[in-house]
């Protein structure tokens, strides 16, 4: 890799004052990294074009070069299947004048003579430098048919060639790279070396914000790259600043567990947010010091009150402010000098309104006091084990082992209201807002050494360094399950044109496909957040992927059936002797095979022998279980044979995930509910949701590595 001729050339175009290459200085970047290009030159005049062509050979392919035109085809700049001596000069001046109409007064440095290759797949590799993650590779089908499927798959940059390999196997046509119906197959090793090479590229040279192979011909012996397309920004370079993990924990460490709280703008006025904090913090049952700072006040909640937070004689960890926004940045000087760890950033008025410049100072008087910032415009936020609700919301005291944040305020509202609601219990909530300081990262980073912690729920926007996220994601979701609701399910990231990398790069599509590569679990929906958060935990990691079904209604099972498909779930296929073990529990017209269809009249011993049958044989891995209301095998009846029999497995050390999908009239509701409670995810009048969950659950263990059996 010859990084003195890249350099070479973008210290040339810089001197240009110039955002992109020409054609042929893309290919020299392309070849000084070892990336196959066809045979070319550049020609100024016809008669230079003629002798390129007829030393290339025939068919050629003509090119518009100017740093001023980027989509060459929409400009007329570019003509195929050039056959003959004849055909050239024509078309040079046929370029040039569509050009010219197009694009009047366009740099034009003359016309591109290039090799026509026929034949292999076309593919598109690239580059593009994401908001959130930075520099992102990109691997899909190219030329037209990128523009029509965008069947493309994305990673963050630098790959591995194991990573490349994922991305080839990644996009949904994959098989038609491996040769269908007798077409020769691409060169695998050489798409994943290429791959790697772009990679490499962007690493080395951060300034490079889009590049653009497409497409690139690849055959059973080449792969080479027919057009390059390379944007050039100095701001493409630029990464957030970061902390090092024991600077966050320092940080993060006061903040969840303080020992003493100011709260800037306590009031004793009911209706206030000064009021609701305090009342909060002490009713909530804080065990540490509570610092009212009010300079009308002498005491406020039973605690006495300070002027100023200087005044406090002590030390303090956590600053909650109160107060309007434009008083914030007077106060958080003050509560800097005082040494607190975290400003907890409660007012609106910041960037969500415009006022970026009044964010931006508060940001700098935190980083001139080594202050951290929760916020601004949030709620506040809660860690149950020391009993703190920092907040202007209720109390909440349910304890468990989930950590649970959201970016909006409405949001974390819900998250509250269906922990309350369903029992979940939680080691944290919180409102991160606008995210002037501390994002998901520093409270991913707290939550995997927090052993009060056992599974990470976020709601989130955006990340505001999604490379750090990813990293510490990967780190994280092998031990602990990580499941993220990202809003913004659109292609909001398009910068550029059809047929471009950068237009593909749509905000939701690199989301999904790095957050995938992270071991994160991605959750469609609110709901589905915030039921995978308080399922998930209770349901025993499986060791193997062989799912088995078991349902009184036949309906269900076909229902159940699909759910499995759509979450990736497999269906065991039974094999001959367990098919026997379970025909002799079920009646002649029931259904042995997967589902297995005991029908709906049968009595509660046809449900527990059968799934004790599924729990027994180590062949099973999971069970999902569809019961029918019947006056033989009534709900209540049902779950409690159910958690009978799981809890006599668990004592003789089996632990295999089951959920329970429960149809039938009201009484299915307190059924579903009983079922939960004993750790079986269980769910009235739908087929849907248990299967999600148990998916989600294999997500997780699949990429955290745990799935030890097929």
């Amino acid at each position: 890799m010859d990084k003195i001729k890249v350099q070479e050339i973008l210290d040339q175009v810089a001197a240009d004052g110039r955002s992109s290459l020409t054609a042929p200085e893309g290919r020299a970047v392309a070849e000084a990294y070892g990336i196959s290009t066809p045979a070319e030159g550049l020609a100024t005049n016809p008669d230079q074009a003629e002798k390129l062509a007829q030393a290339i050979g025939f068919p050629v392919v003509m090119k518009i070069v100017s740093p001023d035109v980027l989509h060459k085809t929409e400009a007329g700049g570019v003509i195929v299947g050039v056959g003959s001596l004849a055909e050239v000069g024509w078309a040079f001046e046929k370029i040039l004048s569509s050009v010219r109409e197009h694009v009047p007064g366009a740099d034009i440095r003359g016309v591109q003579i290039q090799k026509q290759l026929g034949g292999g797949h076309e593919v598109i590799v690239g580059a593009v430098t994401d908001p959130s993650f930075g520099k992102v590779v990109a691997f899909g089908l190219g030329g037209v048919l990128v523009e029509v499927l965008k069947d493309v798959t994305f990673r963050l940059a630098p790959v591995t060639r194991e990573t490349a390999a994922s991305m080839l196997d990644g996009i949904a046509a994959a098989e038609i790279l491996r040769g269908v119906r007798g077409a020769e197959p691409a060169n695998r090793e050489l798409l994943i070396d290429l791959v790697v090479r772009v990679s490499q590229l962007v690493t080395d040279f951060p300034q490079l914000a889009e590049v653009d192979l497409n497409p690139v011909l690849a055959t059973g012996d080449s792969a080479v790259a027919v057009d390059v397309r390379i944007i050039v920004d100095p701001a493409a370079a630029e990464r957030p600043a970061t902390f090092t993990t024991e600077q966050i924990l320092t940080a993060m460490n006061r903040i969840m567990k303080p020992a003493a709280i100011a709260v800037i703008g306590a009031s004793a006025e009911a209706g206030k947010i000064g009021n609701s904090v305090m009342k909060n913090l002490v009713n909530g049952g804080y065990a540490g010091q509570i610092y009212p700072i009010n300079p009308k006040a002498d005491e406020i909640g039973g605690h006495k009150a300070f002027k100023s937070i200087a005044d406090v004689p002590g030390d303090v960890d956590v600053a909650v402010f109160a107060i309007p926004a434009k008083f914030v940045p007077q106060a958080l000087d003050e509560a800097g000098a005082k040494g607190v760890a975290g400003a907890i950033l409660i007012p609106s008025g910041f960037a969500e309104t415009g006022n970026q410049e009044l964010q931006d100072e508060v940001l700098a008087i935190a980083r001139r006091h080594d202050v951290r910032i929760l916020g601004p415009n949030i709620y506040g936020y809660y860690y149950t084990p020391e009993n703190l609700s920092a907040t202007f919301c209720t109390p909440y005291n349910v304890r468990g082992g989930v950590a649970l944040s959201s970016q909006s305020g409405g949001i974390g509202m819900a998250i509250l209201g269906f922990s309350r609601s369903s029992g979940m219990g939680v080691s944290a909530i919180v409102g991160v807002g606008n995210k002037a300081d501390i994002d998901e990262d520093d409270l991913l980073t707290f939550f995997e050494h927090d052993d009060n912690t056992n599974l990470v729920a976020m709601h989130l926007e955006d990340l505001k360094d999604g490379r750090a996220f990813a990293d510490t994601a990967k780190r994280v979701s092998v031990r602990k399950p990580i499941v993220v609701l990202k809003a913004g399910r659109t292609d909001q990231g398009a910068k550029a044109a059809g047929s471009h990398t950068g237009a593909l790069a749509g905000n939701d599509k690199v989301y999904d496909d790095i957050l995938r590569e992270s071991g994160v679990i991605r959750a469609p929906g609110l709901n589905d957040l915030l039921e995978y958060a308080r399922g998930v935990p209770l349901l025993p990691t499986p060791t193997g992927e062989n799912v088995v079904i078991i349902t009184g209604a036949g309906g269900s099972g076909v229902l159940l059936s699909d759910a499995c498909v759509d979450n990736g779930l497999k269906l065991m296929e039974i094999p001959a002797d367990l098919d026997a073990a379970f025909r002799a529990y079920i009646p002649p017209f029931g259904s042995a095979g997967n589902p297995v269809d005991i029908t709906g009249g049968e009595p509660p011993s046809t449900y527990r022998n059968t799934i004790a049958l599924g729990l027994s044989d180590e062949r099973v891995h999971a069970l999902i279980l569809g019961y029918w209301h019947t006056i033989v095998t009534p709900p209540m009846t049902f779950a409690e044979l159910v958690v009978d029999v799981v809890e006599e497995f668990r004592a003789k050390g089996i632990h295999k995930p089951i959920v329970a999908s429960l149809s039938g009239d009201v009484e299915v509701e307190e059924a579903s509910a009983y079922l939960y409670r004993h750790g079986v995810v269980a769910y009235p009048y739908t087929t849907e949701k248990p299967v999600a969950v148990l998916g989600a659950k294999y997500r997780w263990a699949r990429a955290a590595g745990l799935i030890t059996h097929p």
